[in-house]
């Protein structure tokens, strides 16, 4: 097992350690029955995880433009008369 693997019932009775490597930005990535976890991160790096995926993701706008084109005929266009409406 590597240093920065840990299983969890290793982790939780050396979790004081475990906290100090994530601190020295060592991520710490904990098993539990052999299958991979969680990864223990310091809160100065999953801070710059989110802004990082924050900064990449798109706006609004090319998220609309990056929908799916179906190869649908556009609907005609029809008049709609407005009224003026008392509320």
């Amino acid at each position: 097992m590597r240093g920065s693997q840990w299983r969890l019932q290793d982790a939780k009775t050396q979790f004081s350690q475990v906290v100090d490597a994530a601190l020295q930005g060592q991520p710490q990535h904990v098993t539990r029955r052999g299958q991979e976890a969680v990864v223990v991160l310091s809160e100065a790096n999953y801070r710059a995880l989110r802004e990082g995926a924050h900064a990449n993701a798109p706006g609004f706008v090319e998220h609309l433009l990056a929908i799916p084109k179906d190869d649908v005929p556009p609907a005609k266009s029809r008049r709609i008369a407005l009224r003026d409406m008392d509320i």
